[in-house]
């Protein structure tokens, strides 16, 4: 039995992982699971889980947790420091699904101290991408993708020799508005952009997933997982959101791995890793499916993913500030305060505004995401 922890149990990533401990009793002791403010949910999860330790992020938050958990023997905390704490304890596998730059802190936590980590959490290697590869390499933590894309190219990636591969291939749906002009976007509201065509995921992914945003910032972490180079990355369009993503090889030979769109297999993978391990998820079946479809992106139409190259390329703090902006801007047009066309504008304007520098800590990271959300923010309430 391995001891797990989980950063983000009440979220869509974490309730999943949370079924895969249900569905296999005596495979994991739960240490902690976290969340940022669900109370009622977070205690459940933590009754239900068997778990020792139980945090939320908000203060506000923490009276409601007590009550919830009042006689179960779970020690219960609240804070961000408390999260963190959640983070360093003595878990073998620590499941980083906190949405945005907020997992930062606490990744960096767990990674101290070496443990093995399954990062659901794209925006921590976004950010602070050479601080946390860093991190990871002095105390010989393991970094395990759990994005259904990065895991498929972890699971046909030749680790040993990664000088044979020539490309990685990232696939995306395309979202909702695949097939739509810049003009009817600019009608289209929060509920359009949280349909998405494939998978069910939470608002903001939902619209990151919508702007092409959310691929441009798996390039990045894609980036700091593998060792190619930003020249030997690629991102192709794919409907069906079957084919996961491709390694091609020097020879011509390209790899997949294929599946049904369910979390519930890459976090299985990375949960178990180096086993597989039995999931409930409905197996793939070609002849039904019939066709798989694919496509460039029109980075003009929807221009994130050009403006996640273009920071990839950049480097230094360039992605950060890039994250921090979109951040705000997602939040901004959730919260009706903004047109979805005011996303990517908001986001461009603040890398224009914001020099972009070398990062060597964590501290230098949340100086950078202060100042960018500060100027996102600005930019947004200019285009209210």
């Amino acid at each position: 039995m391995r001891n797990l922890t989980i950063l983000g149990a009440t979220g869509s990533v974490g309730r999943q992982a949370l079924d895969l401990v249900a569905r296999n009793p005596g495979r994991w002791q739960v240490e902690a699971l976290t969340a940022n403010s669900d109370a009622p949910g977070l205690a459940a999860a933590a009754r239900a889980a068997g778990a020792r330790f139980a945090a939320v992020a908000d203060p506000a938050a923490w009276p409601a947790l007590q009550a919830a958990l009042a006689g179960s023997g779970i020690e219960a905390a609240a804070g961000p420091e408390a999260i963190c704490e959640a983070a360093r304890r003595p878990a073998d596998i620590v499941v980083t699904a906190i949405v945005g730059a907020a997992g930062l802190a606490p990744t960096l936590a767990a990674v101290a101290r070496g443990a093995t980590l399954a990062i659901a959490n794209k925006e921590t290697l976004v950010c602070a991408g050479p601080v946390v590869t860093a991190a990871a390499r002095a105390s010989g933590s393991v970094l395990l993708p759990v994005d259904s894309e990065h895991n498929a190219v972890f699971q046909v990636f030749d680790h040993a020799r990664p000088d044979r591969v020539s490309k990685i291939i990232l696939t995306a749906s395309g979202g909702p508005f695949r097939q739509m002009t810049r003009a009817d976007m600019a009608r289209v509201s929060v509920a359009d952009a949280c349909k998405h065509p494939v998978w069910s995921m939470g608002a903001k992914i939902s619209v990151d997933s919508a702007t092409l945003m959310n691929k441009g910032l798996e390039l990045i972490e894609a980036h700091h997982l593998f060792p190619v180079g930003v020249d030997r990355l690629d991102v192709i369009v794919h409907p069906q959101s079957v084919v996961h993503s491709m390694v091609e090889y020097v020879d011509g030979s390209v790899l997949a791995q294929l599946g049904c769109p369910d979390m519930r297999i890459p976090l299985a993978y990375a949960m178990a890793w180096p086993e597989r391990i039995a999931t409930p998820v409905a197996r793939l079946n070609l002849a039904e499916i019939g066709r798989l479809e694919f496509e460039a992106p029109d980075l003009d139409r929807i221009p994130c993913l050009r403006l996640a190259w273009d920071a990839l390329r950049a480097g230094g703090s360039a992605p950060c500030i890039l994250n921090a902006a979109n951040e705000v801007a997602v939040a901004a047009f959730i919260a009706g305060q903004a047109s979805f066309l005011d996303i990517d504008a908001i986001v461009s304007a603040t890398l224009d505004r914001i020099a972009a520098g070398p990062v060597g800590c964590l501290d230098e990271v949340v100086a950078i995401d202060a100042a960018a959300r500060a100027e996102a923010t600005a930019q947004a309430a200019a285009r209210a």
